[in-house]
Order: structure tokens, then sequence, then C-alpha cells
């Protein structure tokens, strides 16, 4: 199986988009997803993030990004298909759906959000 290819959940298994209905919701590639729980672990190591959310509608995959679980989320990553060929298919949110960042290339958005790496002087 492609590691660029959504999976979505089929009965108790998996399955590609390829035998997806149409009307199947987005979903996140593995790729994509390797890469957000990699900048979440990190922030997670450092004590700024405690949780996350997965979510998919028919037009969008959303990953929200929790400082505690009870509470609105921090950062929503959305990607957006339909706006592929124009504006980039990913964006960041904040707390107030004020969009931070656009763009086609999902580790040069998460740059954004990452938590600052300390670094001793020399």
């Amino acid at each position: 199986m492609s590691p660029n290819k959504p999976l979505i959940i089929v009965g108790n298994g998996y399955d590609s988009v390829q035998k997806a209905p149409r009307n199947a919701p987005i979903m996140w590639t593995r790729t994509e997803l390797n890469t957000l729980m990699s900048v979440y672990g990190r922030a997670v190591a450092a004590g700024e993030w405690r949780d996350y959310g997965l979510s998919s509608f028919a037009d969008k995959a959303v990953f929200a990004i929790f400082r505690k679980a009870h509470e609105i989320p921090l950062y929503r990553v959305e990607k957006l298909p339909e706006l592929r060929r124009k504006q980039g298919q990913f964006r960041i949110l904040a707390m107030n759906n004020q969009v931070l960042r656009r763009g086609h290339d999902l580790k040069a958005l998460l740059r954004a959000i990452e938590p600052k790496r300390l670094r001793l002087a020399q």
C-alpha cells in the first residue's frame, strides 16, 4: 500500500481510497499523519500540548491540538483538497478561527506552531 494514499475504515479492516465510495470523508494520508504526529510528539515532550483529536468530514479533515482535553483546541490543522490548486490544501487555524498559515507543504506550515527548540549558547 502506498504511504500517500489515505485509508478508510471498511468493516473491521482498512481499504485504500481507490475502492472508497465517492462520498467518503476526506482523510489524512500516512505521511501526513507521521508529520503531524512528529510535531505533536515534540510538543508533548516539551509539556506544551496534551491531547489531540482527529475528525473527517465530506469536505475536509481536521487535526485539532489541545492544551487540555476539556478545552477548545489551541490549533486546528485542516486539509481541504478542493483548495489544492488555489491557495494550498493545508491551513492552520488559531483558537479564534483566525487563519495563521496556508500552503501546499504541511511540514513548512507546521513550523509556525512547532515549539521552539532551546539551544545552548557556545
